[in-house]
C-alpha cells in the first residue's frame, strides 16, 4: 500500500483516519439518530448533517493533536483505540447495548468466565478487520508534522469550527440533551473514555468504608432462619408462575404455602440490582448491607455464590464456588446445584437462634444459557448454542433461557425441602433477581441498558416467597415491590428490631 511507504502529511493522515473511524464505528450512532429526528424535515436532515460534520472535525481534532504532541506514543494510543472501539461496536451490533458509565462498571467487574463466554469468531474478525488492521496502517505510516505555528492555527481554527456548528444548531439542544446518554454511548471512543473517567470519579466519591447502620436487636429466642436466593437475569415475563404459558415452574406451582409478587429492579446490571437487594433504601451512598448489619448484631450469617458483583461482605462465612464444590458429589456440582450442598446441615449446626443464607445465583446469565442448567433439565428444545445471540432463532433462544427458568424452579424447591426438614426454626425462603434480561425483543439481548431506556423485560423480575407452616406469617397484599423490600422483610421474620426498619416495605404481616 502506498501509503505505508510515501510521506503523508500529518493534515490528510488525520483526516483519513478520522474518515476510517466514523465509517466503521458510527453506523450505530447515525441509525439512532436517523430513528430518533424527522429525517424528512430540513430540521431532521439538518441534525444529520450537522453530526456527521461534528464527528469528523471532533475526530480529526483529536488524531491531528495526539500525532503531533505525542508522536509514536499517539500512535499506540490510536491503535489501541481502534482496537477498543471494535469489541465495543462488536457489542453493540450484537447485544444492542450502550457503553455508558453502567456498562463500563459491568465491564471492570466481569470476571474470566463470564467473559470468556462472548469469545466467537466474529468478534475476532471485528478486531482485526477494524482494530489491527487500520491499526498497521497507524503505526506504519510515515507523518510529515507541520510546524507549531500551523498546528497552532489547525488547531484554532477546528475549534472555532467546532463552536459555529455547535451554535448554529443551538434550536436542537434541547433535543440533543434529552438522548445525550444514548448519543454518547455510541460515539466511539468518547463513549468508554469519557465513561471511564467518570466511572472511577464517582467511585473515588464513593465511600471507602460503608456507613454503619444503628444497631439492631434480636427481640426473641424464637430459631428462625431465612434462606435469601438472589437470581440473576431472571425476568418474571418467563415464569409460569406469572402465567407464562411455558411450564417452568413444575415444582413451585405444585408446592403449599408459594406466593409471587410482581416487581421490578433498581438496575439492569448486577453490581447494582444486589446493593439495592440487600441495602435499607435505594442511595448512592455505601451503607451497611443487610448480611453486614445482620452480622455484626449477632446474626448467624452465611454467604455462598456461584457469581459476583456483590458489594464487600464483611462475614466469617463467605463461601465461593471453589469452597462450595470441595465436598460436593454428582453432575449437579459443576452447576448453581453446589449451592445446596450441605446447607441444610449448616443451618442445623448453628449455634445462633436467628440465621440468614444468601445464595447468589449465576443460572440465567447469557450469552451462554445452554451451558447454565444440567441435560437433564434440557426440557424445552431445540435450543440456541452460539454466544451470538441474533443467529438463532427466537424459539431456540427462548427455549435456552426457559432452561435456566426451569433449573431456577428446581433449586428453589429443593431449598424449600430443606427447610421443610428444619422442624425446629420457622423458616422462610425469598426470591428475588438482580435484573431481567432482554431476548431479541426490539432487537436488544441481555442486559444492561440505563434504566431510563431500559424496556420492560429487563426491570420486570420476579419476587417469590415461601414461609413454612409453624411461622404464622401471612403475607401482605402489595400490587408492586422493590428490591428494597427484602431488607425490611428479613428484618421483620428473624425478629430483629431497628431504627432503620421500614414497615412499609415489610411483606409480612
Amino acid at each position: 500500500m502506498r501509503l505505508l511507504n510515501n510521506n503523508i502529511k500529518i493534515v490528510h493522515f488525520s483526516l483519513l483516519i478520522s474518515c476510517l473511524n466514523f465509517l466503521f464505528f458510527h453506523f450505530p450512532f447515525l441509525k439512532f439518530v436517523f430513528n430518533n429526528v424527522d429525517h424528512k424535515s430540513l430540521n431532521g436532515i439538518t441534525i444529520i448533517i450537522c453530526f456527521i460534520i461534528l464527528m469528523l472535525v471532533a475526530n480529526f481534532f483529536a488524531y491531528f493533536l495526539t500525532f503531533f504532541l505525542l508522536r509514536f506514543v499517539g500512535k499506540i494510543i490510536w491503535v489501541l483505540f481502534f482496537i477498543v472501539n471494535a469489541i465495543a461496536v462488536y457489542f453493540i451490533n450484537t447485544y444492542g447495548v450502550i457503553i455508558d458509565e453502567s456498562m463500563v462498571g459491568n465491564v471492570l467487574n466481569t470476571n474470566y468466565a463470564e467473559s470468556a463466554g462472548f469469545f466467537s469468531i466474529k468478534l475476532l474478525l471485528y478486531v482485526i478487520l477494524l482494530g489491527v488492521i487500520p491499526g498497521i496502517i497507524i503505526i506504519k505510516a510515515k507523518i510529515v508534522n507541520v510546524t507549531f505555528r500551523r498546528f497552532l492555527i489547525i488547531t484554532l481554527a477546528s475549534l472555532l469550527f467546532m463552536l459555529i456548528v455547535s451554535f448554529a444548531n443551538s434550536k436542537n439542544w434541547l433535543w440533543i440533551d434529552k438522548n445525550s446518554k444514548t448519543l454518547g454511548g455510541l460515539a466511539m471512543p468518547w463513549s468508554y473514555t469519557v465513561n471511564l473517567s467518570l466511572f472511577f470519579v464517582h467511585k473515588h466519591q464513593e465511600n471507602e468504608k460503608e456507613i454503619l447502620l444503628p444497631d439492631a436487636t434480636i427481640r426473641d429466642n424464637q430459631k428462625s432462619v431465612v434462606v435469601l436466593v438472589i437470581g440473576e437475569s431472571a425476568r418474571s415475563e418467563n415464569f409460569s408462575l406469572y402465567g407464562y404459558s411455558k411450564n417452568t415452574n413444575p415444582l413451585l406451582s405444585k408446592t403449599p404455602g408459594i406466593f409471587h409478587f410482581n416487581a421490578t429492579s433498581c438496575a439492569t446490571y448486577t453490581t447494582a440490582g444486589v446493593k439495592c437487594i440487600l441495602e435499607h433504601k435505594n442511595t448512592g451512598e455505601l451503607y451497611e448491607i443487610l448480611p453486614n448489619y445482620l452480622y455484626r448484631n449477632g446474626v448467624e450469617v452465611v454467604w455462598r455464590t456461584t457469581n459476583w458483583g456483590e458489594p464487600p461482605v464483611l462475614i466469617k462465612n463467605y463461601l465461593n464456588k471453589e469452597a462450595l464444590m470441595k465436598n460436593c458429589k454428582g453432575d449437579g456440582c459443576d452447576y448453581d446445584e453446589v449451592l445446596l450442598n450441605n446447607l441444610k446441615e449448616q443451618i442445623a449446626a448453628s449455634t445462633k437462634t436467628k440465621v440468614l443464607i444468601v445464595l447468589h445465583t449465576s443460572i440465567s446469565h447469557g450469552p451462554e444459557y445452554s451451558k447454565k442448567y444440567p441435560p437433564k433439565f434440557e426440557t424445552f428444545r431445540p435450543v440456541c448454542n452460539s454466544v451470538e445471540l441474533a443467529k438463532c432463532s427466537n424459539a431456540e433462544l427462548v427455549n435456552a433461557y426457559d432452561n435456566t427458568i426451569g433449573y431456577t424452579d428446581y433449586i428453589l424447591y429443593n431449598v424449600i425441602e430443606d427447610l421443610k426438614q428444619l422442624k425446629e426454626y420457622k423458616s422462610a425462603m425469598i426470591f428475588v433477581s438482580d435484573h431481567g434480561e432482554s431476548l431479541g425483543e426490539k432487537n436488544l439481548y441481555m442486559h444492561g441498558l440505563p434504566l431510563s431506556l431500559a424496556p420492560k423485560e429487563q426491570y420486570d423480575i420476579p419476587f417469590i416467597v415461601w414461609a413454612s407452616d409453624n411461622s404464622l406469617k401471612q403475607l401482605k397484599t402489595k400490587n408492586s415491590l422493590s428490591q428494597n423490600h427484602v431488607f425490611h422483610s428479613v428484618l421483620n421474620f428473624l425478629g430483629i428490631q431497628s431504627p432503620v426498619y421500614n414497615e412499609e416495605l415489610n411483606i409480612f404481616k
